[in-house]
């Protein structure tokens, strides 16, 4: 839960477009824009590039909720987005949404897993995550990085599902509850799979191609070698 949200400074612009963008990324600022509850025009942004990577390596990027200082006016919202440049990697746009801290917000949120499950650690088997994240609805103060659901007592065979997750009252799960989390398989269905997955379309095995290539290569070779000492 955020007791007290980080602020960002910001500046509001006027001037728009790849250009305009360009020129504000040179000054050492990155254009941004915020969408207002209304859904009116959204309201165009420059903020310190310094400040705002500052921001992004202690609080990391994505659904963080902010305080926008916009030349002395608030504005709470949600950082939606980040735009980076391909080849520097540094963030060339940010996108905002306003939020009203009084009405709840629907989000999806990173689901984590720990614990050694007992069916890996006793029994052999292997543990597949099948969810890594999940959609709530709550307040926007609620919003937390993750969420984290140990594993440990899942034995062979069995599986761990969305309705299984005891989140509080703070949220309501939208994601379906029959959804698989996580589950433990015995290794040889899992080699099974894999196998399965090494078969062409014709259902023959798929053969690697680089060591019979090898292996021809070397026949020929050798070919050559014969026909020389003939000579």
């Amino acid at each position: 839960m955020a007791e007290e949200l980080t602020i960002l400074k910001a500046e509001e612009r006027e001037e728009q477009g790849s250009a305009a963008s360009r020129r504000l990324r040179r000054a050492g600022f990155v254009p941004g824009a915020v969408t207002r509850i209304d859904h009116s025009k959204s309201l165009l942004l420059k903020i310190n590039a310094r400040e705002f990577m500052a921001l992004l390596r202690s609080r990391g990027e994505q659904q963080q909720l902010l305080k926008l200082d916009v030349s002395g006016k608030e504005i709470h919202a949600m950082l939606r987005e980040i735009q980076y440049h391909p080849l520097t990697g540094l963030p060339i746009n940010a996108d905002f949404g306003e939020i009203d801290l009084n009405r709840k917000i629907r989000i999806r949120i990173p689901l984590f897993v720990s614990g050694e499950p007992e069916g890996v650690r006793l029994e052999g088997g292997i543990l597949q995550q099948m969810l890594h994240s999940i959609e709530v609805e709550c307040s926007p103060i609620d919003v937390v990085e993750s969420f984290t659901v140990d594993v440990s007592a899942l034995k062979v065979d069995e599986s761990l599902f969305v309705k299984d997750l005891q989140l509080g009252d703070k949220y309501t799960i939208v994601t379906g509850k029959g959804n698989v989390i996580a589950l433990v398989t015995a290794a040889e269905t899992a080699e099974t799979e894999a196998a399965a997955a090494a078969v062409g379309e014709d259902g023959k095995p798929l053969q690697p191609e680089v060591i019979s290539k090898g292996k021809k290569e070397e026949a020929e070779a050798e070919g050559d070698k014969d026909k020389a000492a003939k000579k």
